[in-house]
């Protein structure tokens, strides 16, 4: 090692400076990677949450949009929602849930009843409407603690634990999801959930 004109201080080698300074940024990697930030509860929930989102959108994109407009008749299905007005539905849900447990407006036009904005009409509009929902309800779900998932928040129809509120995402969702397997496999689709794996 040399020692400097102006100081009595060894300089390290370059070498030695360039290996303390990689085994520093490789050891605070972990610091930096999306999952080493979540809490064990955003973890579990965002979990479901791609578990949800695993079987939803592909049946989304399953139904042929000529069919988006289907709605059973035959029973007792009067009034029903057709198959497109369902995953707005959901998507609507999903941005309305999420917003709560973020304590923000949703980024989007929910619409009347929170369904989806009435001008989403085509299969690659409301597809596209369900996956932004989807992106938005990942980030709402990252935020949840230990700390936080018990407090109190507002959701227009009642004051709801936030844990409560991400809940909702994933079974509301759910309840749709098995109305919607119903119109897929009335029109001769097997849902891709439900298909032999290759």
């Amino acid at each position: 090692m040399k020692k400097s004109n102006s100081q009595s201080r060894p300089i390290l080698p370059q070498s030695v400076q360039r290996l303390f300074l990689s085994a520093t940024l490789f050891l605070a990697l972990p610091l930096f990677g999306a999952d080493a930030a979540l809490s064990p509860l955003a973890k579990t929930m965002d979990y479901e949450l791609k578990i949800l989102e695993h079987d939803l959108v592909p049946l989304a994109e399953a139904m042929p949009a000529a069919r988006y407009d289907f709605a059973p008749t035959n029973g007792e299905f009067k009034g029903v929602r057709t198959f497109g007005e369902q995953v707005k539905h959901v998507a609507g849900g999903i941005y309305g849930a999420s917003a709560t447990v973020l304590g923000e407006k949703p980024p989007v036009d929910l619409g009347p009843g929170g369904g989806g904005a009435a001008d989403l009409k085509t299969k690659e509009e409301i597809v596209k409407f369900l996956k932004g929902a989807f992106a938005y309800a990942h980030r709402a779900m990252a935020t949840l603690t230990e700390a936080n998932s018990g407090e109190e928040v507002d959701a227009g129809w009642g004051k709801h634990s936030r844990l409560f509120m991400a809940d909702v995402i994933l079974w509301h969702s759910y309840d749709h999801y098995g109305q919607m397997v119903v119109y897929v496999r009335m029109n001769g689709i097997v849902p891709p959930a439900s298909r032999p794996r290759k």
